[in-house]
């Protein structure tokens, strides 16, 4: 299903038949991606007297109860409501879901005392004069156990304050990375690149979002897509999402 899509006065084509998923999903037990001693996903059957929901065990339908943490246990959106004393919900925060994004591939640097960051330099030699809607950060090493790591205590890649502050000065207002956090896994609470790339409190930028825990396969090549951005519709500071990705083919310019 071929569509046409106008950015910057370059026109592209887009084929929406063939989507590029890059969520990594929500699953039962101990091998679901995991992050901030969160407590598996569980997925059973309500149980009510002598009915069960769950046809293999006799019930009439299937009909389970799920827990879950969004932003410990797979693909996640969340707005700005995540860090904020306001009540900001990610379904009253995106009301757009297609947008034009770069995708980028970058391998952090190692600090003096062993973290691993992505720094300013990184995203301005990556992007160049490039000015998407939203920036998807791919980390190297990019193995396929991303899919079910368990990044607790481990003190995952983040990014600097810097960074974010650029990625939003840009006017980028989505952003999605395939690690846990935008920032460090232990920070006393500072949270600032949360803080920088929202602009919290003082100009608060209402309309983005962070999406963390992605996955992005290694034979998806760096460059421009059309994203799309799926959630459910919680009134929360996160819902888990499918970010979804469409190649595009430039085909005229003005």
């Amino acid at each position: 299903m071929l569509s046409t899509i106008t950015f910057k006065g370059v026109t592209y084509s887009t084929d929406l038949s063939k989507p590029i998923d890059i969520s990594i999903p929500l699953r039962c037990g101990e091998e679901n991606v995991n992050a901030w001693h969160s407590p598996p996903v569980k997925i059973e059957p309500v149980r009510m007297g002598d009915w069960v929901g769950d046809v293999n065990m006799g019930g009439s339908v299937n009909f389970r109860n799920i827990f879950f943490n969004p932003h410990g246990n797979g693909t996640h959106t969340e707005c700005v409501g995540h860090i904020s004393k306001e009540n900001y919900t990610i379904n009253k925060c995106l009301t757009k879901f297609f947008f034009m994004a770069e995708l980028i591939t970058i391998s952090p640097d190692i600090m003096t005392n062993g973290d691993k960051h992505i720094t300013k330099n990184h995203i301005e030699n990556c992007l160049g004069n490039k000015l998407p809607e939203a920036l998807i950060i791919r980390t190297i090493d990019n193995s396929p156990l991303k899919i079910n790591k368990q990044y607790s205590n481990t003190n995952p890649p983040y990014l600097d304050y810097e960074a974010a502050e650029f990625i939003g000065a840009i006017g980028i207002n989505h952003l999605l990375i395939d690690l846990p956090s935008i920032d460090k896994e232990r920070d006393d609470g500072k949270l600032l690149a949360h803080h920088a790339f929202w602009q919290y409190p003082n100009n608060t930028k209402q309309d983005r979002t962070i999406t963390e825990l992605i996955y992005v396969h290694n034979n998806i090549m760096d460059g421009a897509y059309l994203l799309n951005i799926q959630i459910a519709s919680f009134e929360n500071d996160a819902s888990p999402s499918k970010p979804v990705l469409y190649n595009l083919k430039g085909i005229s310019s003005f």
